[in-house]
């Protein structure tokens, strides 16, 4: 069995993204994986962070946990919102405190980095209310790529992204097909 953790990264426990993060997990449970369901908005960590006497970042119980569950899975599932072209700033805040040197990547003399996430996968979904022609050519896919680049990938996790676009203008049928599709993507998530 592998460890899996999902992330649902939206302030709203009744979020659409919350159906689509509780649909991936299902997806993963059905798979027989072990799945580590976390919801962002329900844990406690100061969204700034303090500095240690060390200079190492100090963290909350809540954090220690998450990252003891992202350590020791094979695969991470960030779910979020794309506000104003990229993440909300609960997911900002806590890639911040978390995703830190030391312990995501370290840096090393020559100015590169060593990705201390490296041989793990990521999936991110992503819910948006623009047109898909819209953000990926006029904002050229600009929180997706941060996502995806400067974030994960930069930690060692090698990511693969849906991103949902209209979803304020979707039918109901359509929420249906996109959750099922993300519960199947939870259960193909690790081979």
């Amino acid at each position: 069995m592998t460890n899996v953790t999902v992330i649902d990264a939206h302030p709203n426990k009744d979020s659409f993204c919350a159906a689509l993060a509780r649909h991936y997990a299902e997806g993963v449970a059905l798979k027989g994986h072990n799945v580590e369901h976390i919801c962002l908005r329900d844990i406690q960590f100061d969204l700034m962070g303090q500095l240690g006497n060390e200079g190492e970042e100090t963290w909350e119980p809540d954090l220690e946990a998450i990252w003891e569950k992202i350590e020791s899975s094979k695969h991470v599932c960030f779910v979020y919102p794309t506000w104003w072209g990229g993440h909300p700033a609960l997911l900002q805040s806590f890639f911040e405190r978390i995703l830190v040197s030391g312990k995501a990547y370290r840096y090393r003399a020559d100015g590169w980095w060593d990705k201390l996430l490296s041989g793990r996968s990521a999936q991110v979904v992503t819910t948006m209310n623009a047109p898909g022609f819209y953000y990926r050519i006029l904002n050229r896919n600009c929180g997706v790529v941060r996502m995806k680049k400067t974030i994960l990938e930069f930690c060692g996790l090698k990511t693969k992204v849906k991103a949902l676009y209209s979803v304020r203008a979707s039918t109901v049928e359509k929420r249906q097909k996109w959750l099922q599709d993300v519960k199947i993507m939870g259960h193909n998530a690790v081979a």
